[in-house]
C-alpha cells in the first residue's frame, strides 16, 4: 500500500504544485493587467475630458467678457444717475424754449394785419388803361403783382 499512498501523494502535490504556480502566475501578472486596464480606461476618457475643458475654458472667457459687459452697464446707469440734474436742466430749457416761442408766434400773429392796402393795389387802382386781353399776359402780370407785393411786405417786416 505504501505505493498507492505514494501515487495519492504524488498527484496531490502535483495539484498543490499546479495551483500555487497559477496563483504565483495570478499574482505577478496582476499589476500590468491593473495597469493595462488603468490604460485602456485613460485612452478612453482622455479626450472627452480634453473637449470638455476646452467648453470650458470657453464658456470662462464668454462669462468673463459678459462680466465686463456687466460691469460696464453697472457704472453707466450709475453715470446717468449723476446725471439726472443735467437732463432736468434740458428739460426745462426746452418747455422755455417752447414757451418763448409761442410768445414769439402769438405777438407776430397780432402784428400782421390783414393788408387789403397794398402798395401794387393802390398803385393799380389809379392806372386806367384799357389793355387787350391776353391770357399769356394776364397771367405774367399776376405773377409779377405777387412778386412785387411779396418783396414790399419782406421791406416792411
Amino acid at each position: 500500500m505504501s505505493y498507492s499512498t505514494d501515487s495519492d501523494l504524488e498527484v496531490k502535490v502535483k495539484k498543490a504544485t499546479e495551483r500555487i504556480s497559477e496563483n504565483m502566475h495570478i499574482v505577478a501578472n496582476e499589476p500590468s493587467l491593473a495597469f493595462y486596464r488603468l490604460q485602456e480606461h485613460v485612452r478612453k476618457a482622455i479626450n472627452p475630458m480634453v473637449d470638455r475643458r476646452v467648453d470650458v475654458n470657453k464658456l470662462h472667457q464668454e462669462l468673463q467678457g459678459r462680466c465686463y459687459d456687466m460691469e460696464y452697464a453697472v457704472c453707466a446707469i450709475k453715470a446717468m444717475d449723476k446725471a439726472e440734474n443735467s437732463f432736468k436742466n434740458i428739460q426745462d430749457n426746452l418747455k422755455n424754449s417752447i414757451f418763448l416761442k409761442q410768445q414769439l408766434k402769438y405777438e407776430e400773429s397780432r402784428r400782421k394785419k390783414p393788408d387789403g392796402n397794398s402798395v401794387y393795389k393802390r398803385l393799380s387802382a389809379h392806372i386806367t388803361i384799357d389793355l387787350p386781353e391776353l391770357p399769356e399776359l394776364s397771367d405774367v402780370v399776376r405773377e409779377t403783382a405777387n412778386r412785387v407785393e411779396s418783396m414790399m411786405k419782406a421791406t416792411h417786416s
